[in-house]
């Protein structure tokens, strides 16, 4: 069977899991090593989670874990340990383009939350969730250096997973044969892949983000979350640290995005890498589009000057899929439903997923049925979700002000009345499932008493 042949829906399955089964989890980034943890925590011990890259360092930019995020990582015991290098965020503004303050938003326990909202580098999030991994379930249980390339089913509906080293050979790697298989291999997902062998590339609608972190004073940034822009550019940028005692330096997280057309007017060159944010730029090539951007304290260029370098990514998505789980194989965080980095959504979600997966897996005997549980509660909000990013989210804020008053205001509740403002935070956080009644209400994933599987 070739590597492109789909996972076949009539594919049969046993009804249940071994006495110990074997748990093989493709990706160790956010949703990979939270997947391993969710899953140990509900009494799985024999989980082996495979990454790409040969160990896991501290690179990358930042995230928002929101607070439903955070209290299921609080559930699994990392809060503490994730606390001490992030920000609790507690304040969010959304400007416009002119210097006009559209909205401002208490977040996380200054909105009455039981939870913070944590705004964290990806690197120390990786760090402190491969540790925990290790910590339970042994050292050996990230293999580091090693993909997966391709899925084949079968009869019993268990994978065969065929996996490669980093450089592609295949050298001393056997064929794997897992109980479960758990794609969390981002938005080029090969465990998708072989759900959807002619989907290709993730869509691109022209729109470039270029993302990095600078190291500032303290008293040259500002201590809440910046949204702002029209409705062609924006620039996110917040705090990733805290000062300390005798070392006033922070780090600072900033996103700025922005038609391809107007950031290469002669064209982008070679075709761009959609859903890579490793593809070093110097600064210089995008920091001329945001001289004399000034927001309540913040100052991009002087944050740009900062940086440490900078990171280009073609703002890309996923078509929502019909199905994410077929025989003993399912998707969790971006290999399910990559979306568009709208709205603190991304590391969040896939937080939910692996929560969700393993209290799904603990509750049904029957491994298929666990799967199709797990689908039926997350797939259909997560596809409403993506639909909600592609119209911007909360962030279309931004564009009605632009839209409404182009050359700015003086009174933003003449152009977007308080009420609709509300309305539009509201129904976004209702629809990620991190609105204060529902995340307060407490963990819909508790797993009571679990036993060794």
């Amino acid at each position: 069977m070739s590597p492109t042949t789909p996972i076949s829906p009539t594919t049969p399955a046993p009804p249940v899991l071994p006495a110990t089964p074997h748990i093989l989890v493709a990706g160790g980034g956010v949703a990979g090593l939270t997947t391993a943890l969710a899953l140990h925590h509900a009494g799985y011990e024999r989980i082996t989670v495979v990454e790409a890259a040969r160990e896991i360092k501290p690179v990358g930019a930042g995230l928002n874990l929101m607070p439903n995020a955070v209290r299921e990582l609080d559930a699994l015991g990392v809060l503490d340990a994730l606390a001490a290098g992030a920000v609790r965020t507690r304040e969010l503004r959304y400007y416009h383009r002119s210097g006009g303050l559209i909205a401002r938003e208490d977040r996380g326990t200054a909105a009455g939350y039981r939870w913070p909202q944590l705004s964290v580098h990806r690197g120390h999030l990786q760090l402190v969730l491969a540790g925990a991994v290790r910590a339970r379930l042994g050292a050996a249980a990230i293999v580091g250096g090693v993909r997966v390339t391709g899925v084949d089913p079968r009869p019993d509906g268990r994978p065969r997973v065929r996996l490669a080293h980093r450089d592609g050979s295949r050298q001393g790697l056997a064929t794997l044969e897992p109980d479960l298989l758990i794609g969390a291999d981002g938005i080029r997902s090969a465990v998708r892949a072989a759900l959807r062998p002619d989907e290709g590339e993730p869509p691109w609608k022209g729109t470039l983000i270029w993302r990095g972190v600078s190291r500032m004073a303290a008293a040259r940034t500002a201590p809440y979350m910046v949204i702002a822009g029209d409705d062609r550019r924006k620039a996110v940028l917040y705090p990733l640290t805290e000062p300390t005692p005798g070392r006033s330096e922070v780090l600072v997280n900033w996103a700025l995005a922005l038609p391809a057309a107007e950031a290469y007017p002669r064209g982008p060159g070679p075709d761009l890498p959609r859903g890579d944010w490793n593809r070093p730029v110097p600064v210089a090539r995008f920091a001329p589009h945001y001289e004399g951007w000034e927001f309540g304290g913040w100052r991009v260029p002087e944050v740009l000057r900062a940086a440490d370098g900078a990171f280009e990514y073609p703002m890309a998505d996923r078509e929502p899929l019909t199905r994410w789980s077929l025989g003993r194989t399912t998707l969790v965080g971006d290999a399910a439903h990559a979306m568009y980095p709208i709205g603190s959504n991304g590391a969040s979600q896939a937080v939910m997923d692996a929560r969700a997966l393993a209290h799904a897996l603990a509750r049904h005997h029957d491994p298929v049925e666990a799967l199709a549980a797990y689908e039926a509660g997350r797939r259909p909000a997560m596809t409403a979700l993506q639909h909600a990013n592609r119209r911007l989210g909360p962030e279309v804020v931004i564009d009605l002000a632009h839209r409404r008053a182009p050359g700015g205001f003086t009174d933003i509740d003449a152009v977007i009345p308080p009420e609709e403002r509300r309305e539009i935070a509201a129904r976004y956080a209702v629809t990620g499932s991190f609105d204060p009644a529902a995340v307060n209400a407490g963990s819909p994933y508790h797993i009571p008493a679990a036993v060794p599987r």
